[in-house]
């Protein structure tokens, strides 16, 4: 490698690492819930796993991690009763449990000069935190140790996330008369994040999270559209695709209980869970509870995102620079759009006259053109002109004539400009000039 070759990798790094800040802030102090069932903990990339769990807990990520016992335990199949768990299948989960727990601790210590856990002095607490009852009897079968989730102990969970431990939760819960009943992973973990509050439900599946009818792995879906892939993916025999679908109903139920943010990401793909937290392009599935794309009105925090976010849009001469401070001065003509807490579109709606305005800035993420955003950020800026008494709309554009074309917008002259704005018109840019009467 060359020493170009090398600089340029050297400043990739540094690139990723400060586009990783936002997402570092914005996750700080959050409560994760985090599923391992039995694919997961025989999968050979569960190593790599524990690596990255650290590397969230040393960003002060509170984390409690729900494991299962066996493998295929991610949930019942749909319209399938509850097995019965006799006393000696109990003890048998009970001894995989404990050793489930053991091996999970061994790999928390780690800290050699070779891991990549090295200092990190990771705690790890188990205990009675989840209290079950048995599941009784079903059409006349005694169910035995099959249970259900009565109580999540959350101020002790949260006490002990509060001193820096992970906690690990298996699929066992204890009842009041001291037994120990088989409880299902996904509901174990739906429970605690409800009690906890929690700010994430992450689920790791064999595949890469949740595909469409094609395959393709879909990034974020809707209730709707999470209920319509569950039903689908059920629905097919593979078994990858039954894991996907359970997986995706445990989520569901994370989000109408309150969770804001479920997330399916790949066990077997090392760095899948750092690149779906900490990149814009992520690597498996988020399901939202509320629209993953919030569209508001832009602050003054705001700022640093939309500079990096039209940066490029300005280096290729689509967008007239515009520095810090003017930004700052006229950030109250913007709108925003967040996914994850993170800016990915912004539009701005400048006052000409008090007949006209102007749609400028127009700027969406690569990672998220597709999605409707612009359409979205045009139709609200459209609403905020009407009601501000506006007329007309006007667009002066380098590249995207068609774009303004197909929402209504039609070509105008350099003479039908306001003449306060037509003063400004820059013929070196030689713009397109279109407009749209509201």
């Amino acid at each position: 490698m060359n020493k170009k070759d090398a600089e340029m990798i050297d400043q990739r790094i540094v690139e990723l690492f400060r586009s990783a800040a936002a997402y570092i802030n914005a996750h700080r102090a959050s409560t994760f819930v985090i599923v391992l069932h039995g694919e997961a903990l025989a999968a050979e990339n569960l190593p790599n796993i524990v690596f990255d769990l650290s590397l969230l807990h040393s960003l002060g990520i509170r984390i409690a991690l729900v494991h299962g016992c066996v493998d295929g335990d991610l949930e019942r199949p749909p319209g399938q009763a509850p097995q019965p768990t006799s006393a000696g299948e109990m003890a048998k989960l009970r001894e995989r449990a404990g050793g489930i727990g053991v091996a999970l601790e061994a790999m928390f210590s780690q800290g050699t000069s070779k891991s990549p856990m090295r200092g990190a002095d990771i705690p790890v607490r188990r205990g009675n935190f989840i209290s079950a009852s048995p599941a009784g009897v079903l059409d006349g079968v005694d169910l035995k140790y099959t249970g259900k989730v009565r109580k999540v102990d959350a101020e002790a969970i949260r006490e002990e996330l509060g001193r820096g431990a992970i906690v690990l939760l298996p699929g066992l819960g204890y009842s009041i008369t001291g037994e120990v009943f088989a409880l299902q992973p996904g509901e174990v973990a739906t429970e605690t994040a409800a009690a906890l509050g929690a700010d994430k439900l992450i689920v790791f599946v064999p595949g890469d999270g949740v595909g469409d009818a094609n395959g393709a792995t879909l990034p974020t879906l809707s209730l709707a559209e999470g209920e319509a892939c569950r039903d689908r993916l059920l629905a097919r025999g593979d078994a990858e695709s039954r894991r996907a679908g359970l997986a995706l109903r445990a989520a569901l139920r994370a989000c109408r209980a309150g969770v804001r943010r479920c997330h399916l990401i790949s066990c077997r793909k090392n760095g899948a869970l750092l690149r779906e937290l900490f990149t814009r392009e992520g690597s498996g599935s988020l399901l939202s509870g509320a629209e993953p794309h919030l569209l508001r009105a832009a602050e003054l925090s705001d700022v640093p995102g939309i500079l990096q976010l039209i940066a490029p849009l300005e280096a290729e001469g689509a967008l007239v620079r515009r520095s810090r401070e003017l930004l700052e001065n006229e950030i109250g003509n913007f709108r925003i759009i967040e996914w994850e807490d993170t800016l990915v579109a912004c539009a701005a709606l400048y006052p000409v006259d008090g007949e006209h305005g102007e749609i400028a800035c127009v700027a969406i993420d690569p990672a998220h053109r597709g999605a409707g955003l612009g359409e979205r950020l045009l139709a609200s800026l459209e609403q905020q002109a009407k009601a501000t008494g506006m007329g007309h709309l006007l667009a002066l554009t380098t590249g995207a004539e068609h774009w303004f074309a197909r929402h209504g917008f039609e070509p105008r002259k350099l003479a039908d400009l306001p003449a306060n704005r037509r003063k400004f018109y820059n013929f070196q840019r030689n713009a397109k000039i279109l407009g749209k009467r509201l």
